[in-house]
């Protein structure tokens, strides 16, 4: 059984591409940013196994990001 870390090996690369992107072009990075970066991504993609990867980082994302009525 893999561990979590190898588990989401993909999805940790993915998101930290696009961390590193983000900086690099705007100097900051923040949820909202990255879940319209993966989303972007998702929408432009049509490889299956590559967008169930990208979903798979939505939720990661997501499932970390504070309810902003809170």
């Amino acid at each position: 059984m893999d561990s979590p870390d190898e588990q989401y090996a993909t999805e940790a690369a993915i998101i930290g591409s696009i961390v590193r992107k983000l900086v690099a072009t705007t100097g900051h990075v923040n949820n909202r940013a990255i879940i319209l970066a993966l989303v972007n991504e998702l929408e432009s993609n049509n490889n299956p196994i590559h967008q169930d990867v990208l979903r798979n980082c939505l939720q990661i994302v997501v499932g970390h990001t504070p309810d902003e009525n809170n």
